[in-house]
């Protein structure tokens, strides 16, 4: 496609520069970098750098039309611009108008890489000498790939939506789901990333481009790799422990550098977020959206501004004496802002509910008192929609999967934290996967998936985290771990699902579902024939249960209370 005009900014108040900048290697990255300015002329002075690092273009032309980084609305990093802040945004390596070939994702070295963007952009003129980092998904990713580098001048990370653990966020209990697997980008639209400003023909850009052709495929690599401790072989290295980011901790939570974490509840990686805002010493929002959504209950952009005009230009103005998490408990169509110096659910005791198996039936009972010994065999389906681009939430599986329900509530309860599951089981081959989603379900028979997870048989393990798990089960997942299924012989399932702050309203149930597929798994047709067909499901006080953080005793409706009405 041709190249393009390049275009001015408009903004009398933003200085724009664009440049190729060597790294370590002689690979060049294409940076831009935004200065505060009066009538279009950068103000004298130095101020602090806030840095983005992106595969998702920094700079591009969309039917036309510009689109910048600078103005997404996750960041407000024009704000900041205004507000007396240098901004720099970055291609990594291998995407956009970057040269190179990508090795990894949020592998060590984009790490160094951008590192080494930092230090060069604290040493200009017009810089402070202090940096700040920002990102939501893969940027956020990079934001704490890049702390964990640890460049001296980082002294403040805003994050968003990224994860503490990758094998438990991209292979979550040994599965790997969608998230991550999505279909890889073609490298065609990177040639409508805007050309840097020395390379007013746009040849550089094609040149950069044609490296991108050796960029690693992310399925595959994730695919390749099944165990914490495998090695994979498109990067030679045991990837797992690469990326980490735990395995960076030491770094991560050197002293100098502040931490401000957020996320949403309907989105995978908060779960997370919250571990990672267990291990540093971080502040969190959840807000209730889906995947980077900026929450209407929050305003974002002011918190990341007061978070780095206290940490980058040290002013005082009462961050540190606010508590350190918020998020929003959904209360029906509403709900309510939740602040705590304690993360959401810990030092809640959680509330065992069992579930009940009607032989023949997939539509068992879920109670507080344990049920009469009782099993169900529930035939796997695998016949499911996969082709989902990219599903930040599930919806409900009732139509394909084993069913367990409550009576209505007779009052609201409150659910706050991660809900465990144990279930008791038996496959009838070596390897089958088992996906539980905790459901309320209204009046009217309409449910929505308030938390899920998942687990592989096999990697049923338990084992001792290496950070703080709030007290969650842990699957070390390395090969010696791997404990194939005994067909016919029954094993307990133990993982936690996805964290919520939610209010079930009187009326409505409570419902686990459990099925042996999930539409998130791109790969299914590629891995079925290898899977069990049927799992066979145990009920009883022995048997199959859910224990749930309600933050004050459950009341169902009883057969009395229905009498008397």
């Amino acid at each position: 496609m041709g190249v393009v005009a390049q275009r001015t900014d408009p903004d009398p108040l933003v200085s724009r520069q664009s440049f190729y900048l060597p790294m370590r290697d002689g690979v060049r990255l294409a940076v831009n970098v935004y200065r505060p300015a009066a009538g279009g002329k950068p103000v004298a002075g130095k101020a602090p750098v806030v840095f983005a690092f992106t595969p998702y273009r920094a700079r591009y032309y969309d039917k036309g039309q510009l689109v910048e980084l600078l103005d997404s609305p996750q960041f407000g990093l024009r704000k900041l611009v205004h507000s007396g802040y240098v901004v720099a945004t970055a291609d990594i390596r291998g995407k956009g108008a970057s040269f190179g070939a990508r090795r990894g994702f949020l592998d060590r070295t984009e790490a160094q890489d951008g590192a080494e963007i930092v230090q060069w952009l604290a040493r200009q003129s017009y810089a402070s000498g202090k940096v700040g980092l920002i990102g939501c998904s893969y940027l956020g990713g990079t934001a704490m790939l890049v702390a964990g580098a640890r460049p001296p001048a980082v002294r403040a990370v805003f994050s968003a939506a990224t994860d503490w653990d990758k094998y438990e966020f991209v292979r979550r209990g040994g599965i790997t789901g969608q998230f991550n697997t999505r279909p890889e980008d073609p490298i065609a639209p990177d040639l409508a990333s805007v050309p840097v400003d020395a390379d007013q023909g746009g040849m550089l850009l094609k040149q950069a481009v044609a490296q991108h052709v050796g960029n690693t495929p992310m399925a595959p690599l994730w695919y390749g790799i099944p165990y914490r401790d495998s090695v994979s072989p498109l990067t030679g290295t045991r990837f797992w422990d690469e990326v980490g980011p735990y395995t960076h901790k030491k770094a991560l939570t050197a002293p100098g550098v502040a931490w401000y974490l957020w996320g949403n509840w309907n989105d995978e990686p908060t779960e997370q977020v919250i571990r990672s805002a267990a291990n540093l010493p971080a502040k969190l929002i959840v807000g209730p959206g889906s995947h980077c959504e900026v929450p209407t209950q929050f305003d974002i952009n002011a918190v990341q501004k007061t978070f780095f005009d206290r940490y980058l230009k040290g002013i005082r103005n009462g961050i540190k004496a606010e508590p350190r998490y918020s998020w929003w408990r959904q209360d029906g169509e509403g709900g309510r802002l939740i602040r705590s110096n304690t993360l959401p659910g810990v030092g809640i005791t959680r509330t065992s509910l069992f579930l009940g198996m009607a032989a023949g039936r997939s539509d068992g009972t879920l109670s507080a008192a344990p049920p009469g010994p009782g099993r169900f065999d529930y035939r796997i389906k695998y016949d499911i929609p996969t082709d989902g681009y990219f599903p930040f939430w599930p919806a409900s599986p009732d139509g394909h999967a084993a069913l367990f329900t409550t009576p209505p509530l007779a009052a609201p309860a409150t659910i706050e934290g991660y809900t465990i599951v144990s279930i008791r089981a038996a496959a009838d081959a070596p390897a089958a996967n088992i996906f539980a989603y905790l459901e309320d379900v209204d009046p009217g028979g309409t449910a929505v998936v308030l938390a899920q997870g998942r687990l592989a048989g096999s990697h049923r393990a338990l084992g001792k985290a290496p950070y703080a798990n709030l007290g969650l089960p842990y699957h070390p997942a390395m090969k010696r771990d791997d404990r194939p299924l005994v067909p016919g012989a029954p094993v307990d399932l133990i993982f936690e699902l996805s964290p919520r702050s939610y209010v079930v309203q009187p009326g409505h149930r409570l419902r686990i579902a459990l099925a042996g597929a999930d539409s998130r798994q791109r790969n299914l047709a590629a891995i079925r024939d290898g899977l069990a067909r049927r799992w066979t499901l145990y009920g009883g006080a022995g048997g199959s249960r859910v224990d749930i953080p309600f933050t004050s005793p459950v009341r169902f409706v009883t057969s009395i209370d229905r009498a008397g009405r």
